[in-house]
């Protein structure tokens, strides 16, 4: 088998099939969601997600809270705000009392439409009496910086927070409220994605219907129905430190045979004191790129599907055999991935996606 696959085709193959917008409409449609008199989308994704809303059911009422320049879907009408991803800013708070404002403000019989994809955690925020921005920043970054999972992350999140985890919902006095999420957690659970931001409180006093229209499923089969190569492997295990998952998975690869391997998932990472540039899927492309150094036959492109890789411009990179050299382990070792990999061409830009499932790695053996 000749060297023939375009990875990055086929990464963009799985993220067009769980983009914000084909999505929505295809759950309005299968699950028969009737026109809200309200809509709120949260994420990452929350533009594309409200897009859809907006070509069904045409000009409601809509706040959108998503990341800074993720809004090329934005409906004429919709408010909007941008904020902060993945540590929170004023915006954010700003958003935070601009949902809780909204749903508070919902008459009697209205019923809400909530669109939610990850990252609404660090997007939107209100916090308790006594703590500050600053606290919030401060607890934030530690978290990001002890290799925690998404899990771990947003359980404290909804602790402190006075919208996570079905407070929210809980100041609606409507009658419906219909949530649609695009997961960016393992197991889907909607209480996990963007900290329960859409999900109900347990004593809820009004009908609640929630549906997953996207998970990293969706995404990883889509990849494997466009292969023309036998897909060896597809399979979510991505969820270890990457230092475990990198030798892991090259032995996987170097020993494996000729055809395609896809994987998804979201590894964790555990940054040094004072960081230097990058995501977890570069750190863990580079940390493969030592362990295949120097073979022939293997290319490996890891990126996140929201299009975005840590604090950068980058959703990952795409390393063969080649790319490794000495000088890599010091970008390793100080967390500074991003300019080591963007000097030698090595980065995956896609700018933003319009969805969020986690990271895909695919890897092509020939």
């Amino acid at each position: 088998m000749t060297h023939q696959a375009d990875l990055a085709a086929l990464w963009w193959q799985g993220v067009r099939a769980v983009q914000g917008k084909p999505a929505v409409i295809m759950a309005i449609e299968a699950h028969r969601v009737s026109k809200p008199d309200q809509i709120l989308a949260v994420g990452k994704a929350a533009a594309s997600m409200a897009a859809a809303a907006y070509e069904v059911f045409g000009p409601v009422p809509t706040q959108i809270v998503t990341k800074y320049h993720h809004i090329d879907d934005v409906p004429p009408h919709a408010s909007l705000i941008e904020a902060s991803h993945p540590v929170p800013d004023a915006a954010s708070l700003h958003a935070g009392k601009a949902l809780r404002d909204t749903v508070q403000a919902c008459k009697s019989d209205a019923h809400l439409l909530m669109l939610v994809s990850g990252g609404a955690s660090s997007l939107a925020e209100d916090l308790p009496a006594g703590m500050t921005l600053a606290d919030l920043a401060q607890r934030t970054e530690t978290m990001l910086a002890s290799g925690a999972d998404i899990h771990a992350m947003n359980t404290q999140r909804r602790e402190i927070s006075q919208i996570k985890g079905g407070k929210l919902l809980a100041r609606f006095g409507g009658i419906r409220v219909t949530s649609l999420a695009i997961s960016d957690v393992e197991g889907d659970a909607l209480g996990v994605i963007g900290s329960g931001i859409g999900d109900a409180p347990l004593d809820a006093n009004f009908a609640f219907d929630a549906h997953i229209v996207a998970n990293n499923h969706f995404a990883r089969m889509a990849v494997a129905a466009a292969s023309e190569l036998p897909v060896l492997t597809n399979a979510e295990t991505l969820y270890d430190n990457v230092e475990t998952l990198a030798p892991r998975i090259a032995t996987q690869l170097l020993n494996g045979e000729k055809g395609l391997h896809v994987l998804g998932g979201e590894p964790t990472v555990v940054l040094p004191k004072n960081p230097g540039k990058g995501g977890r899927n570069m750190a863990l492309a580079l940390l493969l790129a030592g362990e295949i150094a120097g073979s022939d036959g293997l290319r490996i492109l890891v990126a996140g599907t929201d299009g975005t890789d840590g604090p950068t411009d980058a959703a990952g990179a795409l390393i063969d055999g080649n790319t490794w050299d000495d000088s890599a382990q010091d970008a390793i070792d100080r967390a500074d991935a991003a300019p080591w990999l963007d000097a030698r061409g090595a980065l995956f830009r896609s700018g933003p996606t319009g969805t969020n499932v986690m990271d895909l790695l695919i890897a092509e053996r020939f």
